[in-house]
Order: C-alpha cells, then structure tokens, then sequence
C-alpha cells in the first residue's frame, strides 16, 4: 500500500473504537515489532520456562482480563498472573503492553468465515450485518471503546474485514473514497450507539440506581413541569415517546442505509442518463 491508500485503509479498519477520549492507543507500541507479531514474519522466541506458553495463549488471557476486568486492570503483570507465570516470561515473546493491545485488537475482531454472517449478498445487508456484528462485537468487549483505533496497525483481522465488505458493496457503484465512507459512516453510527449504551450500564453501576429508579426519582418535578405550559411539545408527546420497546439503534441504521441507498440510486440514474 502507498501511504495515502495505507492512512485510508487504516482510518476504515480503525473506524469502529475511535474515539479520542480513549484511555489507551492503538499503535503506541514498537510498530515495526508489532506488524511482525501480527503477521507471524519476525523471530521466534526460544523454549520459554513455562511448557505450553505462547503468544495465543497471552493474547487470549489479556483478552479474558478486559473483558471481565476491564482495560485499566490490563498490564503485563495482571497477564502473567492469569496464565500462573513470571512477568518476565511473557517478554520472550513480545515486548509490553504497547504491543499485546494491538494482538488484542485483531484477536477479537476477527471476521466471521460464515458468508452468510455478511447478508444475502447485496450491499445494502453487507453494511446492515456489519453494523449488528459491531454491536455486538461492543457489547462483548466493551473495553474496545476505550481505545482510540484512529491510527491502528492493520492485522489479518482488519484487512481480511475489510475485504470481505468491500466485496459486497462494490456494487454500490460509488467511488474508492466514497466507498470507504460508507463503511465509515455505519461504522461511526454503531460507535455512537455502543457507547451510549455502554455509559447506561455504567451509570447504573457506579450510582446503584436502576435506570427505572433514576427517572421516578425526577418524576414529580418534571410532571409539575410538563403541566406548567412551559414546555408544551415535550407534554404534548404520547406515553411510549420514551419507552424501552422502540429500538432506537434499528430505526437508525435503516434510515442511515436508507440514505446511501438514494445516493446509490440517484448516482446510477444518472451514469445511465449519461451514458444515453
């Protein structure tokens, strides 16, 4: 890849996760270590003392640790005490922390094999499966939105994704540039979906309050001012304006789909027209 096609790549496979008020960073590592770690070309650590340890097995404690733990407990120590072994084993086989958050990375976002995980075959499902498959991705990491990804080192698991979806919105009919935007554009909505859902279970779990408790809580003031006339739209809505049935993240991914899908239509009318 040149640069610019390298800097685009990354900026669509590190979309998911960028967020810049992050607590760590994706590449912050020996970058030139961690490519050769990623894509199995540099050299091979010798015969640790522990039997059995690899580079898998540390990428996956580490993973078992953010997950249950989350990403502040994350360090070399808190790995090697997962697996029952010295911190400085774990040296042989890549250099810090820096490192194993990018085999962190691409461990958990590893495309799924399955064609049919990408919809039936036309763009519109390709991008509608990645955004579901992102959520859920969020929801079991949830620590992935602690790290900014703006600059990621890209993986078999960033470049395989990548390509997957770009074989199924080719059809699109739109740019390279435009192409990379709307994987972007999903893939920017769901981040801002994961994390305002992330931020609810947070809440709940530092105050102690359920969400349902945290609102009667603010009944009788807000009812005393919806019957004011201060704020009559707000009074005038219907009882289930803000209930918990409406699934707001699917009314928003269809809409979104809903607009690049006039794009697409309004783009190909009129290559047709010129084309006549």
């Amino acid at each position: 890849m040149t640069r610019g096609k390298s800097a685009t790549a990354g900026g669509a496979a590190g979309a998911a996760g960028s967020t810049a008020g992050g607590t760590e960073t994706s590449g912050s590592g020996d970058i030139v270590r961690t490519q050769q770690l990623l894509w199995d070309t540099g050299p091979r650590p010798s015969r640790g003392p522990k039997p059995g340890l690899t580079l898998d097995r540390i990428v996956e404690a580490a993973v078992r640790v953010a997950d249950t733990e989350g990403l502040h407990a994350l360090s070399m120590r808190r790995v090697a005490t997962e697996l029952g072994t010295g911190t400085m084993s774990l040296y042989r086989y890549l250099p810090g922390k820096g490192e194993l958050l990018d085999l962190m990375l691409d461990r958990v976002q590893r495309p799924s094999e399955n064609p049919a995980d990408l919809g039936d075959g036309g763009w519109r499902s390709a991008l509608e499966a990645m955004g579901r498959a992102t959520l859920a991705l969020y929801r079991r990491h949830p620590w992935l939105l602690q790290v900014n990804q703006s600059r990621p080192v890209l993986g078999p698991s960033a470049l395989d994704g990548m390509e997957k979806v770009l074989s199924r919105i080719k059809s699109m009919g739109l740019t390279d540039p435009e192409l990379i935007s709307a994987v972007v554009a999903v893939d920017g909505y769901v981040v801002g979906a994961a994390r305002t859902q992330l931020y609810a279970q947070e809440a709940e779990h530092r105050t102690g309050l359920t969400d349902a408790e945290f609102w009667q809580a603010q009944a009788p003031i807000l009812e005393e001012l919806m019957l004011s006339g201060r704020y009559p739209l707000l009074a005038g809505l219907s009882e289930d304006a803000f209930g918990t049935d409406f699934d707001h993240f699917e009314f928003g991914l269809q809409r979104l789909l809903d607009g690049l899908e006039v794009f697409v239509d309004r783009r190909r009318e009129a290559a047709e027209g010129g084309g006549g």
